[in-house]
């Protein structure tokens, strides 16, 4: 029963994976593609979360948790870098 979870799990999130991409390419703006990217970060985070899951390895979990930092500081300096004007055509 826990197989058809989480295959069904892994399922869900590939879709949602499948659509951050679809939106990581279309844009229209660049807020839209950072939004993206932080949405993707999770979702890579929720893999590696199912896969110590599926695998008992809770090691795993230290890497997820590294993961998601990163993906927050990024979010972070994606958005300072917008608020003082994004980038220059010049």
């Amino acid at each position: 029963m826990l197989d058809v979870v989480i295959n069904i799990v892994y399922f869900m999130l590939s879709v949602a994976l499948l659509f951050g991409f679809i939106r990581l390419i279309k844009g229209p703006s660049l807020p839209d593609r950072v939004v993206s990217l932080e949405l993707i970060a999770s979702i890579v985070v929720g893999y590696v979360g199912v896969h110590a899951i599926d695998t008992g390895v809770p090691s795993l979990l230290d890497v997820a948790i590294v993961i998601a930092l990163t993906a927050f500081l990024t979010a972070v300096g994606f958005a300072r870098f917008l608020e003082r004007g994004g980038p220059k055509s010049e």
